[in-house]
Order: structure tokens, then C-alpha cells, then sequence
């Protein structure tokens, strides 16, 4: 009989990391559980600031950032120096002012009112090695006990050009980032299939288009056209690819009730960082929920990736040890649309040995 699950303890490969800024030139941020391969950070104070996206592939003195399309930015901004044995140490860039506070920046306006910071790792596979899977050779980087890789390669501008991706698993989640111009982020979902895009940077529903040659992924490859957002000729891209894993991970759809006794959603484990998004309506924006800025039910403490906006209150979901419910009213998250979600662990609902893990 197949266990339950095959990882106990998720934050092997994500977890949920929260600091207060000192300003230090060098400072080493630990207790994330993990070597990480990508951090995803954003400071939550006051004023707009820029999620900041950073991983090993491309070093750790090269950013990209939401809401914004623009290009890959160099290490004038702050920089991660190293990707520890349990986190990592970054180093203040020169032009670490707004919008782009990037990991242990204060506040122009004062560590009281904007010195918190969040950031969400996640582990692959350390130095990535060349991939010839597809017909664009790729450099990846790839846990396949988790599900994750970190997929660059430069673009062919062919529609229908193909890129490993190193999971040995189909993907249910690809984002897609031209480094090299100023283009959108490009998602894949399983929820929407091969014949839909939708925008990490925009409040935009999915839409039709050919971003992904109609194709749906493989165990081996994802397949791409001939947009300049995911295959411009000559210029270099990164993904970032997700699978998923019983008990670990899980990208799937919802309909939402408009019901403060809102819908539940099973993922199979309690949650440490949900990502909600409509699929159907235009103007709404994503939704990022996690398992430490509240720390206890109703959690109410969002964040936007399509926008630089502070961390904002809301009374939004409850995180339970199967899932998560939906405690609002709003468009956003809990309307009459349909939403896609991406989720990770905190810990699995049952284990490898069978036994249930508890309630929140």
C-alpha cells in the first residue's frame, strides 16, 4: 500500500520566514528549515513596495520583481551573498530605497512602521545542470521528492519549441519571466489547461492565447510559442515549475459561495501559504495567505503579488489540517467566480505511517 504521503516534514523543502529589518550591511536570516533555492520576499510596512523573487540558478545578485514586467535587476537593490544550510545571508544594495526594499532595508519612515519583512522559500536541487529533454536546452535545478524546479534557458521565438523541466512528473504550475526585457509573467495552471494563460503581475481573468502551443506539460517538458513573454529569440527566461505532491502540495479550483460561511477547500494538509487567484473575472486581484503573519484563525493578513501595496486586514480564510475555508464575503476570493489556489505544507493531514496529524 502507497503512503499517504512521502514527506512528513514539509518545511524540508518550504517554509514561512518572518525578520525584522536592522539595516545591517550583512546579515545572515536563518531557521528556514532548508538550503533555498528560491526566496520570494516582501516587505510589509508602510508604502509600496515590490515582491522580490531571487533563486540559485541565476545567483543570488539577480532580482525580478512584482507587480512590476520589467527585466531582471542586478544587486544595486540588496542581494542574497549566499543560500545557507538554513537560510540565507543578504547584503544591502546601493539603491535599496522604495520601491524596491528588498531583505533587511528599513523603512524610510522608521523601523516601527516598516521594518517587517516575510519571506517563503523553497528547496530544488541546488546547482542546476544542463537539460536536453526538450528542444531548447535548458540549466535546471529540481527536487523531484518535492515537485519544484527552477528551469532557465533562452528563448528560440518558435512556437512550439519544448523545455525540460527535470521533474520526472507533469507539472500543474508553470511561471514563466523573461529575464532579459520587459514582458508579464506568464502562468500555466492545470486548472485552466494548455490553452489559457493568466498574468502573475495583473488582476486580468485567464485568457486564450497560445503561450503554451496549446500543449499541455509532460513528465519531461513543457511545451511554449512564440510569445515574447515566455519565448522571445536570443533572450533569457526562467520558470519556476511545480507538481504535485499528496500531503505536500496541491494547484487546483474552487467556486466560491459569496457566504461569510464561505467555501472549503481540501488540499489534503494544513496549509503554511496559499495563493488564490479568479480565473473568470477581470479586476480582481491575487491573494497570498500564510501560516505565520496571523499564526492562529481567522487569518486576515494578505498580501498582492500584482501589487506593491503594504500588507493589508482582512478577515479572509481559516487554515485547517485538511484545508482551508474562505471567511469573507468578497470577489477577491470567495465570489460566485472560479479560482485557482497553489498551496504548500505545514504538515500533512495523515502521514507516511498512517496516522492523522492534528487540528489546528
Amino acid at each position: 500500500m502507497m503512503a499517504y504521503t512521502t514527506i512528513d516534514n514539509p518545511i524540508l523543502y518550504f517554509s514561512t520566514n518572518l525578520w525584522v529589518a536592522d539595516d545591517a550591511s550583512s546579515r545572515a536570516l536563518t531557521g528556514f528549515g532548508h538550503q533555498p533555492d528560491l526566496v520570494w520576499t516582501k516587505h510589509r510596512g508602510s508604502g509600496s513596495t515590490y515582491h522580490t523573487l531571487t533563486d540559485s540558478v541565476r545567483g543570488g545578485d539577480k532580482n525580478l520583481s512584482t507587480p512590476v514586467n520589467s527585466a531582471e535587476s542586478d544587486g544595486s537593490h540588496g542581494i542574497i551573498s549566499s543560500f545557507d544550510s538554513d537560510g540565507i545571508t543578504v547584503i544591502d544594495g546601493t539603491n535599496a530605497t522604495y520601491p524596491r526594499l528588498t531583505f533587511n532595508e528599513l523603512d524610510p519612515f522608521g523601523a516601527s512602521v516598516g521594518g517587517n519583512y516575510v519571506g517563503w522559500s523553497w528547496k530544488a536541487g541546488g546547482s542546476a545542470s544542463s537539460n536536453s529533454d526538450g528542444s531548447i536546452t535548458s540549466s535546471v535545478s529540481a527536487s523531484t521528492t518535492a515537485g519544484f524546479s527552477i528551469v532557465s534557458y533562452t528563448g528560440n521565438g518558435s512556437a512550439g519549441a519544448t523545455v525540460g523541466h527535470g521533474l520526472g512528473t507533469t507539472p500543474a504550475m508553470v511561471i514563466v519571466k523573461n529575464r532579459s526585457e520587459a514582458f508579464a509573467w506568464n502562468c500555466y495552471h492545470q486548472s485552466l489547461g494548455a490553452t489559457k494563460y493568466i498574468l502573475l503581475n495583473s488582476t486580468d481573468a485567464s485568457a486564450t492565447g497560445t503561450t503554451w502551443n496549446n500543449t499541455a506539460p509532460t513528465s519531461s517538458v513543457f511545451s511554449i510559442g512564440s510569445t515574447s513573454g515566455v519565448n522571445k529569440n536570443t533572450n533569457n527566461l526562467i520558470a519556476y515549475c511545480f507538481a504535485e505532491k499528496k500531503g505536500y502540495s496541491k494547484f487546483g479550483s474552487y467556486t466560491g459561495n459569496g457566504n461569510a460561511d464561505g467555501t472549503f477547500v481540501y488540499t489534503g494538509f494544513r496549509p503554511a501559504f496559499i495563493l488564490v487567484k479568479d480565473s473568470t473575472g477581470s479586476g480582481n486581484n491575487w491573494f497570498i495567505w500564510d501560516n505565520k503573519r496571523d499564526g492562529y484563525n481567522v487569518v486576515n493578513r494578505y498580501l498582492r503579488p500584482n501589487l506593491a501595496n503594504e500588507e493589508g486586514y482582512y478577515e479572509a480564510i481559516d487554515i485547517l489540517s485538511n484545508g482551508f475555508k474562505n471567511r469573507n464575503t468578497s470577489g477577491s476570493a470567495n465570489g460566485s467566480q472560479t479560482y485557482i489556489y497553489m498551496a504548500f505544507a505545514e504538515s500533512p493531514f495523515v502521514n507516511s505511517n498512517g496516522v492523522p496529524t492534528n487540528a489546528r
